[in-house]
């Protein structure tokens, strides 16, 4: 069968779309932590998601940025607000812990939590106790 010019480019520009996004699937994460998934996990993933606003700590500041947070296959996904069409950023979360901050982080806010893989640290904190415990 032979193919116009025009699917050659189309399918061209949609394996440049796959390939961009290629760091955000679990396959890949998974590769690169050297973890792997059940596929009772990977259902029940596939089946749950959480989203709404989280806040998140900046860096070495007493600042916090208010993002739409959208929890879905093992990944956070950070938009400016809930009607973004695409993500600021992702992170995948295979290999994180996540624990309440400790006295050592100075964190003096209710509602925080800890995700932590090796030296990456990232604090979020919730605007209530249930989206906290959610």
């Amino acid at each position: 069968e032979q193919e116009s010019e025009d699917d050659i480019h189309s399918s061209r520009s949609s394996l440049d779309r796959q390939s961009h996004h290629r760091a955000n699937t679990t396959m890949h994460v998974c590769w690169y932590r050297n973890t792997s998934v059940s596929m009772t996990d990977h259902s029940v993933a596939v089946e749950n998601q959480l989203s709404g606003y989280l806040l998140r700590k900046f860096k070495n500041s007493n600042g916090w940025q208010k993002l739409w947070v959208v929890f879905t296959n093992f990944c956070l996904f950070f938009y400016k607000t809930h009607q973004d069409d695409f993500p600021l950023a992702s992170l995948p979360l295979l290999g994180y812990t996540i624990s309440c901050p400790v006295e050592a982080d100075g964190i003096q806010k209710d509602y925080v939590f800890k995700l932590q893989f090796k030296s990456h640290v990232y604090f979020f904190r919730a605007e209530s106790k249930y989206t906290f415990e959610r």
